[in-house]
Parts: C-alpha cells; sequence; structure tokens
C-alpha cells in the first residue's frame, strides 16, 4: 500500500464516523443505544470496566494471602501494565467512579489524590485522561462551547414522557448561549438545533480541562469559567449571552474532566467554583448570568504538606467537605517496584547492557528508605516480608505476621523516602557514565551513594540512607552473589536442592509419626536422621527445642499444598528453602573459593571454572560485568 492509498483509507473511515443531524435522528439513535447519553462519571467508570478486571481470592493467591491477609485484590486490566504495588489505591478510586457512576454522594465530590512527590498521582490522572480519549465518541449540540448534551432541548413539560419512552433520566439545562440560539436563531423550535458526534481530546481541549496552580497575586476565575469578551461590548449589552466567552476549565471540561495540578497552591478564594460545581452541579456564569449547569469529574492532586496546610484551616471546611481524599503512597512490594524502574527504562533508549541483579538493588534502597523502623525485625527482613517471603523469628517456629508490622508502622509508611524518580536518575547516571556499555550492582551502588551524598536532606536521614547502601544492601547482594556462583559452579544445583528436600520431608514426616524410613537400595527400616535435619534447619537459627515445631509447620503445609493439588517443590516454603539453599551453600563454598580466587589453575579446575563462568553467561550476565563480579566476588565474599 502506498502512503496516497493508505492516507485515502483513513479519510474515508474518518467521514464515515462523522455525523451530523437532528434532535429527532438523535433520540431514535437513544432508543437504540440508550448508554450513549450516561453522565461523565459512569462514562469514566464504564471505560475502565470495558477493559476487564481479576478478582483475587486470598484462598486462590498465596503471595495475596501472604501480602494483604484475608482481603480480595481486584486488578484491573487498564491499570495493570503501568502501575505496580498500588493496587489498594487504585481500587479506592474505583470505589469512587463505581459510587459516582450509581449518582450516590460522590458524583457530587471532588477526587483528590495526595502523595509524596514521585508516587504517580499525576500518572494517575493521565491514565484517567487517556481512558476518556479512548471512549466512544459523544453527541453534543453543534457549536455549543460546552459541548452539552442535546437532551437540554427537552423542555421540562415533556422530559416524563420522553424519558419513559427512553428509558434514562434527562439532567441538567442549556447554557446560556444555547439558550440564547434557541430562543432567537431557531425560534423555539428545539428540533431544528444541529446534533454532532465528537470525542475527547487532551490536546485539544475537548472535555478534558486543566487548571495549572496560579500565583495568588494574578488569579483570575476566568480561568475556570470564561469570561465577558471585551471586544464584543461595543455590539452587545454585558448580560447578552453573545458577550460571553465560554473557554475557562470547567465549560471545556464539561461531560469530561477538569484536572486542578497542585491545587492547594491556588488561593482558597480562587477554588469557591468547586463548591456549586460538586454540590450543585452549576457553575457562575461570568457577567451577570445565570449559573450554568456542569457534568464532570473533578480530579485534584497535591503533595501532602499542602494537604496538611489547607485541612488545618478551619474555614475551609466548605470545601473540604466535597472531597474523597485517596492517599497515593510509594510502592512497598519490591517485585512491583521492580518492575516500575524495568518499565521506564524499556521507554528509554539506553544501550547498555544491565547485568543481572542491579535495578533489584536499586528497587530495595528506594523501599528500605520508605519503611518505617520496626522493634519486631530489621529493615531488610521487613522488606522480605512486605514482599511475601515468610520468614520465621529467630531460633522459634512463629512466623512474623505482616498485619502486626502494618499496625506497628501506622499510617505514615510509604508517605516519605526516596522517590522513584530519585532512584531511576541514580540507574541513568550509571548507564550514561558507564564506559564499558554495561552496569552492574556495584556500579549502581556508587551512583546511588554519590547521589545520596548530594541530597538536601537531613544528615541523620543521609547518614541512614548510605548505611543501607554500604552495609545493608551490599550484605545482602554478596550473600545473593555467592548464592548465584555456587548455583553456576554446581550444574545440578535444582536437582540437588530437590533432593535435599525431599530427604528432609521424608524425615520429617517419620520423626513426627514416630516410624521408620526404608532405605530404597536395601530396603532396611532406618530411624529418622536427626544430625541431617539439625543440618539443615540450623541454617536458618531454628533451635533444638523449637526444631519439632518447625517440622511440624513444614509438613503441615505440604499436606495443605496437596489438597490444594498444587505442585510441590524445595521453593515453595520459603523458610525451607532458605536453609536448604544455604546447605547447599555451605558446602561448595571451600571449593568455589579456591576455583574463583587461584590465578594459576589445574587443567580440572580450569574446566570447572569455565564451566561457571558460561552458566554465568546463560544467566544474563555478559564477559565484562561477568569478570567484574567474579573479581568482586573473590575479594569480598571468600576471604582466608
Amino acid at each position: 500500500m502506498n502512503f496516497q492509498t493508505l492516507f485515502n483509507k483513513d479519510r474515508a473511515t474518518s467521514n464515515k464516523e462523522e455525523f451530523e443531524g437532528t434532535l429527532v435522528e438523535y433520540l431514535e439513535i437513544l432508543k437504540e443505544k440508550p448508554d450513549l447519553a450516561k453522565l461523565s462519571h459512569k462514562r469514566m467508570y464504564n471505560a475502565i470496566m470495558e477493559k476487564g478486571y481479576e478478582v483475587i481470592k486470598p484462598e486462590d493467591d498465596a503471595r495475596v494471602r501472604k501480602i494483604h491477609g484475608n482481603q480480595i485484590i481486584r486488578r484491573y486490566n487498564f491499570f495493570k501494565n503501568n502501575f505496580f504495588g498500588i493496587d489498594k489505591t487504585i481500587m479506592k478510586i474505583m470505589n469512587y467512579f463505581s459510587s459516582a457512576a450509581m449518582k450516590g454522594e460522590e458524583a457530587r465530590q471532588v477526587l483528590y489524590l495526595v502523595g509524596p512527590v514521585g508516587s504517580g498521582k499525576s500518572s494517575l490522572v493521565e491514565a484517567l485522561k487517556i481512558a476518556l480519549e479512548d471512549c466512544q465518541p459523544i453527541y453534543a449540540l453543534k457549536g455549543c462551547p460546552m459541548r452539552e448534551e442535546p437532551l437540554h432541548l427537552i423542555p421540562k413539560h415533556l422530559r416524563k414522557e420522553i424519558e419513559e419512552i427512553l428509558g434514562i433520566p434527562i439532567e441538567g439545562d442549556l447554557c446560556p448561549i444555547c439558550r440564547y440560539r434557541l430562543k432567537e436563531e431557531y425560534h423555539g423550535e428545539y428540533e431544528k438545533i444541529p446534533v454532532v458526534r465528537t470525542d475527547f481530546s487532551i490536546r485539544s481541549r475537548k472535555g478534558i480541562g486543566v487548571v495549572p496552580p496560579v500565583d495568588p497575586n494574578n488569579q483570575d476565575t476566568s480561568v475556570l469559567m470564561g469570561s465577558v469578551d471585551i471586544s464584543k461590548l461595543d455590539l452587545y449589552p454585558e448580560d447578552d449571552p453573545r458577550a460571553l466567552s465560554l473557554n475557562g476549565a470547567f465549560n471545556v471540561g464539561n461531560r469530561g474532566i477538569v484536572e486542578f495540578i497542585e491545587v492547594f497552591k491556588n488561593d482558597v478564594e480562587y477554588l469557591h467554583t468547586i463548591i456549586t460545581a460538586t454540590q450543585e452541579k452549576s457553575i457562575p456564569s461570568p457577567g451577570k448570568g445565570s449559573m450554568i449547569y456542569f457534568d464532570g469529574i473533578i480530579l485534584a492532586h497535591s503533595n501532602e504538606s499542602e494537604w496538611n496546610r489547607f485541612k488545618s484551616d478551619h474555614t475551609n471546611e466548605a470545601i473540604l467537605d466535597r472531597i474523597v481524599k485517596v492517599e497515593v503512597p510509594y510502592c512497598l512490594e519490591l517485585n512491583e517496584e521492580l518492575k516500575i524502574y524495568q518499565k521506564m527504562l524499556k521507554t528509554s533508549t539506553f544501550d547498555a547492557h544491565i547485568a543481572p541483579h542491579t535495578v533489584e538493588i536499586a528497587s530495595m534502597f528506594a523501599i528500605l528508605t520508605r519503611l518505617e523502623p520496626s522493634a519486631k525485625v530489621d529493615p531488610l527482613t521487613k522488606l522480605k516480608i512486605y514482599n511475601g517471603a515468610q520468614i520465621v523469628e529467630q531460633g522459634t517456629t512463629v512466623r512474623i505476621d505482616i498485619t502486626e508490622l502494618k499496625e506497628e508502622a501506622g499510617t505514615r509508611e510509604g508517605l516519605s523516602g526516596a522517590s522513584t524518580r530519585f532512584t531511576i536518575k541514580a540507574i541513568d547516571n550509571a548507564i550514561a557514565n558507564s564506559e564499558t556499555g554495561c552496569i552492574n550492582p556495584l556500579s549502581v551502588l556508587e551512583a546511588l551513594i554519590y547521589s545520596v551524598k548530594e541530597m538536601d536532606i537531613s544528615e541523620d536521614e543521609k547518614k541512614r540512607y548510605l548505611n543501607f547502601l554500604q552495609d545493608t544492601i551490599r550484605k545482602e547482594y554478596n550473600k545473593t552473589l555467592e548464592k548465584e556462583i555456587t548455583k553456576a559452579f554446581i550444574h545440578s544445583f535444582r536437582e540437588q536442592a530437590e533432593s535435599l528436600f525431599n530427604n528432609y520431608l521424608d524425615h520429617a514426616e517419620a520423626f513426627l509419626n514416630q516410624s521408620k524410613l526404608k532405605d530404597t537400595a536395601t530396603g532396611e527400616l532406618l530411624q529418622p536422621d536427626e544430625i541431617f535435619m539439625r543440618s539443615i534447619e540450623e541454617h536458618i537459627g531454628v533451635s533444638e527445642s523449637s526444631a519439632k515445631g518447625f517440622r511440624q509447620d513444614v509438613t503441615s503445609y505440604m499436606f495443605y499444598l496437596i489438597r490444594k493439588g498444587s505442585k510441590m517443590n524445595y521453593t515453595c516454603y520459603e523458610p525451607l528453602k532458605d536453609a536448604v539453599e544455604r546447605k547447599l551453600t555451605t558446602s561448595v563454598r571451600e571449593l568455589s573459593r579456591i576455583i574463583t580466587k587461584t590465578k594459576v589453575r589445574d587443567e580440572e579446575q580450569d574446566k570447572k571454572y569455565n564451566a561457571m563462568v558460561q552458566e554465568l553467561k546463560g544467566n544474563g550476565y555478559c564477559d565484562h560485568c561477568c569478570d567484574v563480579i567474579l573479581k568482586y566476588a573473590a575479594n569480598n565474599l571468600w576471604k582466608d
């Protein structure tokens, strides 16, 4: 297909979609598709729901059960690929639209998003505006500056009858300009006013109005509700509708969205229009005209400090009472934070190799800064529990309860710390400064340390952040790296781990049932091997006195998986998985140390070393980062 053919085909399609008709034709369309006349909140709700959603029940998803307890989680497909770790926030937003779509009280309130910088408030609003752009076109009165619903033409005394025919309610009145046109141009023959089909557009300000923060000294309400066109006052009196210029944010956003950016940076008097726009669904007309009907979603967002300042003034109660506040905190789940950076890196044009665990290290730092200190666990353990890991208290079989940790942290958790922007900029800097076209966890750690030192925060906070990077995260990376090298060194690592896991289960079950095990080779009946079980349990701090309880927990969980029909392997129970991997790591540590550190290797050692390198490269390392991490491992992991 040549370019001209493509253009002609597009033009033909566009012309076919255009519509201009009468009110009667529009009413006939509504008889077939009454949903076309829905109000703004329902339009938004339907646009999102049409993409579908997934209901995740705790009993069906172990990770959801670990993180959210017994709460049912709904994941909406519209948000799924762009927003991570804020499922509850999105559910609150959807609850607002669900209620507003049914004309509940929320339909007459502002949806207000509050949270720290870079938490995703603006991105959520942009997503909602895109949802509106993508929804089906609407029908409006031709030439109306507010693109209002054609049903407003129906006189009050006929509305009840029309409502019964169409099966839909008629709400709202004509704007001053359309009322004048009806009377003067069409002589009251409302069915003759043309109706057109139109869509929503962010760029063209069609159904989507934006109110940026304005300097209090230069605030002009015309930005909100239009103005009297002074160039026409020589022709018409001030109260003549023909002198009105209805191009304010509320006029533009009628039947769509009006967004208030950093809403409380504006002077409070500037926001009084919100009161009538929400509760009475009408806005003041410029000049001396009557109130104008308004149907739109009012979205506002700001940072928490501005919200606290605004709500502390009791004179703002009228506006506060018309706000549905939804907090947008930072993500606190490591796996979900990781997806955020991966998404952002995919949209960039950086041509660099990123070694395994690089972005994970950066994500770990971001979340550690956001977590409130706990008296129950250290920050890293808390991070792992928030990510869905099952961790038992040291020396016991009692699993640490995520609910208790969240109650201890209070409502402030996730509303402070390093922003996503800060962390991704550090990753970008590491890529930009790389001379080899490759970054690894070590280079990103250095970039984060440099960025933290440049931060304008208190010295105590800076010291805490640096401690995370130089101590907590580095030690955790060392453990991860040791495990990875060990896995690469033992080609059959998973098989050996599964073997250890199955043997442990057999011995634990026999121990609890006070029975004997049958040797598969000799057929001999043997006592459960206490020394073998303790050699695994000791790696995660299970004391001798609590060993029986730990074994009961493990076997009970396995029976639970069997009843559910789930697959059972060494990774299915987090504490035992950790113990098995540590056991294997310890058993080959010395050999790994020798092969990694020895400069002059014999033929056998050289063969094993090369095989290990190939395994690492197969796991995502390139020649450069493989060489860097092995040298680092030799100098830091296995010191004599």
